[in-house]
């Protein structure tokens, strides 16, 4: 465990992220083009991609953070079988769910009813699949429908803003079902789809093409918010459903039965927003 990932133990995580949030915001020019212009050297953001790719246009550091890409940045994989990646990033695990377990790495794992926080949510995905992203401060911060389904709820789980970078994954103990979370079920033709928004240190503000920001404000109890029986939030495949403003951890899970992993994904793998994650079984 690093002397970071230590720290981060008794660190005041929200108060970070709160403080960190409000320079994320700031509209004072010159520590606004000093955020860009930092993280674009460091981390070697491509502008080229971005639809506005003048850095001194963004009239934030959260604005850059979370800009769009030009059209045809990226394409859905053509195959209508093909269940699509959330989000650019990097795979931190993915695989079959097992005995209701999710692996985070080295030997550690957590449950799916750990993740969603409910057991009977987390029931249909024994024996299914999950893909963990992981989204470093130079990707594309949108995340977009791996399948087109209609949303039925989302629960906004309370937790830790522990790190989520690699050395945190193999350190904290259920590291994912630790941290602030907002859980977004929905219901494809398939059955039941879960895409679970992990927030993190620095990094815990996720919004919503639907409702807009839902995390801050953070929870101290579980709240769910249900979208049957109202008005109808029905979303396309590769069509985008959230952004993190600052970043963090997509989780996808699929029921059993119903797909098989793109062949070639493991631990680290570089992935795009809309290749292949999964294959739909016919």
């Amino acid at each position: 465990m690093s002397l970071v990932t230590a720290l981060t133990w008794v660190l005041p995580h929200r108060l970070l992220s709160s403080m960190a949030r409000r320079l994320a915001y700031s509209d004072n020019p010159r520590l606004r083009r000093w955020l860009i212009d930092t993280v674009v050297r460091r981390f070697g953001v491509d502008l080229s991609e971005a639809a506005q790719p003048d850095p001194a246009a963004y009239p934030t550091f959260n604005a850059f953070f979370t800009r769009a890409l030009r059209p045809g940045a990226r394409e859905p994989d053509p195959d209508p079988a093909a269940i699509l990646m959330p989000a650019d990033g990097r795979i931190s695990q993915c695989g079959p769910i097992r005995e209701g377990r999710i692996f985070q790495a080295k030997g550690r794992s957590f449950t799916a009813a750990e993740l969603l926080g409910d057991d009977t949510a987390a029931a249909p995905y024994d024996d299914g699949l999950f893909a963990t992203v992981y989204l470093s401060p130079r990707d594309y911060h949108r995340v977009h429908m791996p399948w087109g389904g209609r949303l039925m709820r989302t629960v906004h789980v309370p937790g830790r803003l522990f790190s989520v970078g690699p050395d945190a994954v193999a350190s904290v103990p259920r590291l994912f079902a630790r941290n602030e979370r907002l859980v977004c079920h929905f219901a494809t033709d398939f059955g039941p789809m879960a895409v679970v928004m992990v927030g993190a240190l620095l990094v815990s503000g996720v919004e919503t093409v639907w409702s807009g920001e839902e995390i801050p404000a953070y929870g101290d109890r579980m709240t769910g918010k249900d979208y049957v029986g109202g008005a109808t939030v029905e979303l396309a495949r590769f069509k985008e459903m959230a952004r993190f403003n600052y970043g963090s951890t997509v989780i996808v899970l699929l029921p059993p039965g119903v797909a098989e992993l793109a062949p070639g994904l493991g631990a680290e793998t570089p992935v795009r927003l809309g290749q292949r994650l999964a294959t739909r079984l016919p």
